[in-house]
C-alpha cells in the first residue's frame, strides 16, 4: 500500500513538473521575488478623516429655492405652453408620429434624386417605393404619371420632386378632408356607432373623440358598451365615461348588444344628451354571423328614428395596411359607413394606407392617432398630413 501511494506522488509530481516547464520554459527570466511592504498607513495620511465633514456635505448640496417647486398640473401647462412656442403641438406630432413612413419615402426619394435624373427609370423606382409604403399600385402609378406630365428635367433636387409629390398627395387626400358637424339639426342626440375589428383602438378611439367632444365643444356625451361580449372593454369605456363626466349605459356579458343599443338611445333621448357614442364588440369582416349582427344593431336603431345612427364610422390600424382596403369594403356592404378613424399611424411605416383610403373610397377621414395621448387623435387635414408623409 506504501509503495502504492509512493509512486502516484511521484507520478504527481513529474506531471506538474513537465506542465511547469509547458507554463515556464527553462530559458525565461526568473520571476523577481515580491516585496515586501510596511502595512502601516503614512504618517501624513493618518492626519486626514476618511469621512467627510458637516460643511463639506453641505457645500456639495444644490441649491434649490423654496419657491421653486411646480405644482404637476402647473408644470404640465408649462411643458405644453413650451412646446406650442417651440413649434410643437399637433403638426409635430403628426410629423413625428408618421416618422417611419416619411424616412421610407423621404429617404427613398433622397437616394433616387441626389445623383440621377427623373427619367423613365427612376421614375419607376419611385412607383415601386411608393407601393412599398402602402400607398397601393393604383394610387401609385397615379402619382407617378402625374409627376411624368410635370417634366423634370436634370437639374430638378430631390426636394423639388418631395414638394411636387406632397402636392399630389394633398390632392388625392382633400377628397376625404371632412370635420365633423356636431351641430346639426337633429330631433334627438347625435348618435355614433363605431366598429371595425379586433384590437384596431376602437374602445380607446371612442374615448378619446367622447373627451374632445366634452372638454373642447361642450358636449352632453352619453357612452353605450356595446361590447357585451368583452367584459374589458364595458371597464375601458367606464374609466373614459369618468374622465368624461358622462353616463354610461352597458349591460351583462353576453346580452343582446342591439338591444342595449336601443335602450341606451332612449336613455340619451330622456337626459338630453348632445351625443350618443355606441361601442359594438370587434368582430372579423370575414366572419358573416357577427357583421350580420352589427347589421342587427343599426336596423333595431332605426326603428326609433329612420336617420339614425347619424354616424357610422370604421376605424381602421395603419399598421394592417392594404388590409384596411378590404375591410372598408367588407364593412361597407353590411351598414353605411359614413367615415373613418385611422390609428396607430406612429408604429407603422405604412401611412400611406391612408392615401390609398382616400383615393379608393373618398370617405372622409374624420380622425387620425399618432400616439397614446388624448391629444395624438386629431381632425385630418390633406395639407399636413401630405407634407409629413413625404417628410417635408
Amino acid at each position: 500500500m506504501f509503495f502504492w501511494r509512493k509512486k502516484a506522488k511521484n507520478e504527481r509530481q513529474e506531471r506538474e513538473e513537465a506542465e511547469d516547464k509547458i507554463v515556464h520554459h527553462p530559458n525565461e527570466p526568473a520571476i523577481e521575488p515580491p516585496v515586501e511592504y510596511d502595512p502601516s498607513l503614512d504618517p501624513e495620511f493618518e492626519k486626514h478623516e476618511l469621512l467627510e465633514t458637516e460643511s463639506e456635505v453641505i457645500d456639495e448640496l444644490e441649491e434649490i429655492p423654496v419657491g421653486s417647486v411646480v405644482p404637476e398640473n402647473t408644470r404640465a401647462q408649462e411643458l405644453k405652453v413650451q412646446k406650442s412656442q417651440m413649434g410643437g403641438g399637433w403638426l409635430t406630432r403628426l410629423t413625428e408620429g408618421l416618422s417611419k413612413s416619411s424616412h421610407k419615402i423621404g429617404s427613398g426619394l433622397g437616394d433616387l434624386f441626389s445623383k440621377r435624373r427623373a427619367d423613365e427609370e427612376t421614375l419607376n423606382a419611385l412607383e415601386d417605393l411608393l407601393i412599398e409604403a402602402d400607398l397601393g399600385p393604383q394610387t401609385a402609378a397615379s402619382l407617378v404619371a402625374s409627376l411624368r406630365q410635370r417634366k423634370f428635367d436634370k437639374d430638378n433636387s430631390a426636394h423639388e420632386v418631395q414638394v411636387a409629390l406632397a402636392q399630389d398627395i394633398a390632392k388625392i387626400l382633400r377628397k376625404s378632408e371632412r370635420e365633423l358637424d356636431l351641430d346639426r339639426a337633429r330631433t334627438g342626440p347625435l348618435t355614433f356607432l363605431i366598429c371595425g375589428v379586433n384590437g384596431v383602438g376602437k374602445t380607446t378611439s371612442i374615448g378619446k373623440l367622447a373627451y374632445q367632444f366634452f372638454a373642447k365643444h361642450h358636449k352632453k356625451v352619453v357612452l353605450a358598451a356595446g361590447d357585451t361580449f368583452r367584459a374589458a372593454a364595458i371597464e375601458q369605456l367606464k374609466i373614459w365615461a369618468d374622465r368624461c363626466k358622462c353616463p354610461l349605459i352597458s349591460s351583462e356579458i353576453g346580452s343582446d348588444s342591439a338591444a342595449l343599443a336601443f335602450q341606451a338611445y332612449e336613455k340619451a333621448l330622456e337626459q338630453q344628451a348632445d351625443i350618443l357614442m355606441i361601442d359594438t364588440a370587434g368582430r372579423l369582416h370575414n366572419k358573416a354571423n357577427l357583421m350580420a349582427e352589427l347589421e342587427k344593431i343599426s336596423r333595431v336603431l332605426k326603428k326609433k328614428d329612420a336617420t339614425i345612427p347619424h354616424e357610422v364610422i370604421l376605424v381602421l390600424d395603419a399598421t394592417t395596411g392594404q388590409n384596411a382596403i378590404s375591410q372598408v369594403e367588407t364593412f361597407s356592404q353590411i351598414v353605411k359607413l359614413t367615415g373613418l378613424v385611422v390609428t396607430k399611424l406612429d408604429g407603422s411605416a405604412k401611412g400611406g394606407v391612408v392615401v390609398a383610403l382616400a383615393d379608393k373610397f373618398s370617405l372622409p377621414i374624420y380622425a387620425i392617432g399618432v400616439g397614446e395621448d388624448i391629444e395624438d387623435l386629431q381632425p385630418f387635414h390633406a395639407d399636413q398630413f401630405a407634407q409629413a408623409l413625404v417628410g417635408l
